[in-house]
């Protein structure tokens, strides 16, 4: 542990010893498998995660990161399975490899992962998956919102069922892209209970209707998202991004390569959350764009989630957007708390007490 680590109290547990892949590892008691694995360190650390974040409940819902542990019938989800004392537990057996190649195909042929994150991408790669022998995908669907729960229609068995549909721009902020979306359902934690408390948005549907949604399908500004931003932080396939990230892609303008992070702290309240500001410095560009706040998991004031909304005005991303030589206006915010209903009705905007770097 380095001197800019923060550290965080609590109870004093006593440790327990288990074998995994043959070496032993003591770890605090209540500890879940998959925290003595990134303890160890090496291979056994990167095991595949899909719905766990270090700073939210496990939800136990893609079962890739399931290991072999001696005694029990089937894999068990290293997320949430508790240490015991003695276990002994395998990472890399064939059985664990086939299980995690299995998901990572059933997903891949359903949902687009092209936008996935990079570890996404390399595990994609590492345990060979092959999307493609489940057949081509079947057509986009137009109903996924207003489907009969639990009624499904008859499969083709020439094609792959998949969740692929339009794309969801109803705000100036944010776009939800439900063709991408695996069901993970960190967003619908980060804007519960584990993090902003504002429960905007939840899972709808059962079976393979099942889909996230605001309540009675509502668009996104007649909900009660407050636009924190924390959904599209913890989401691990691009499903959920900003309108500027979904522009640039859409032109074929995306460079994450060129894009960097300032760490700036927010004004809002006295609580004093870390904010990364990312940025993106094209070389052929006369100016950066601001890309938009992303909360800092290092952050020991408040362990990730950014608790208030900290985002430009609609005139300064008009600004933004407009030709090199426009001069964008300071950076503003506005209070959740001050929103009376839809719109732009209550917002209360005040000047930032600082500027990023690509202001």
């Amino acid at each position: 542990m380095t001197a800019t680590e923060p550290v965080l109290l609590g109870g004093i547990r006593r440790l327990v010893t288990l074998t995994v892949d043959g070496a032993e590892v003591r770890v605090p008691e209540g500890a879940t498998i998959l925290d003595a694995l990134h303890d160890m360190g090496g291979a056994p650390a990167d095991t595949p995660t899909l719905c766990w974040a270090p700073n939210l409940t496990p939800i136990n819902a893609c079962r890739v990161c399931v290991v072999d542990v001696e005694g029990s019938r089937a894999l068990v989800p290293s997320c949430a399975r508790k240490v015991e004392d003695g276990m002994v537990v395998r990472t890399d057996t064939e059985r664990v490899r086939h299980s995690r190649r299995m998901v990572l195909e059933l997903l891949a042929s359903s949902a687009d992962l092209s936008q996935a994150s990079a570890d996404v991408q390399r595990w994609t790669a590492e345990y060979g998956v092959d999307a493609g022998r489940y057949g081509p995908p079947a057509p986009p669907s137009t109903d996924r919102d207003t489907r009969h729960a639990g009624h499904h229609h008859a499969p083709d068995g020439t094609t792959a069922e998949t969740v692929a549909q339009p794309v969801k721009v109803d705000n100036d902020l944010y776009v939800r892209d439900y063709a991408r979306c695996i069901m993970c359902y960190k967003c619908v934690k980060a804007c519960g209970t584990d993090a902003q408390f504002t429960f905007a948005i939840s899972a709808a549907g059962r079976g393979y209707d099942i889909r996230i949604a605001t309540e009675l399908n509502n668009p996104l500004p007649d909900s009660a998202c407050v636009y924190c931003g924390n959904c599209i932080g913890v989401c691990p396939t691009g499903a959920l991004k900003s309108v500027r990230e979904h522009e640039l892609r859409k032109a074929g303008d995306w460079d994450p390569e060129h894009e960097t992070v300032t760490t700036t702290i927010c004004s809002f309240c006295g609580v004093g959350c870390s904010l990364g500001t990312a940025c993106a410095a094209w070389p052929d560009r006369q100016r950066d764009l601001a890309l938009g706040p992303l909360g800092d998991p290092r952050a020991s004031v408040h362990q990730g989630p950014v608790r208030v909304p900290a985002r430009p005005e609609p005139a300064q991303r008009n600004a933004l957007r407009s030709p090199p030589s426009a001069v964008a206006p300071p950076a503003v915010r506005w209070s959740p708390c001050a929103r009376a209903g839809a719109g732009t009705a209550g917002r209360t905007p005040w000047p930032s007490r600082s500027r990023s770097s690509c202001g």
